[in-house]
């Protein structure tokens, strides 16, 4: 995996971005056509470079491709949305 690309884990059930030997990732549940991202989770090392915000970037295009509708019960994911408001229509 390169240190651009993001992959959907269904098996973990996370996103995943893998950087410098480290991963961080955005897990999830879906029930139906809604998904709950859950937590995301940023190696220390990682920190502070925006990889969060690529990660869950990637995600919510991805879901939104799918039809899937986001429930944010991740905190860093509802603040992204609070931050970028085009992504509120994808909110169940």
């Amino acid at each position: 995996m390169d240190s651009d690309s993001v992959i959907d884990n269904a098996e973990r059930s996370r996103f995943e971005l893998a950087v410098e030997g480290h991963t961080a990732f955005a897990a999830y549940t879906i029930d139906g056509d809604t998904i709950t991202f859950t937590h995301t989770v940023v190696p220390p090392a990682l920190e502070g470079r925006g990889i969060a915000s690529r990660l869950i970037l990637h995600a919510l295009t991805d879901v939104k491709a799918r039809g899937l509708k986001v429930i944010a019960q991740c905190p860093f994911v509802a603040a992204y949305i609070r931050k970028h408001p085009e992504w509120e229509a994808v909110l169940a």
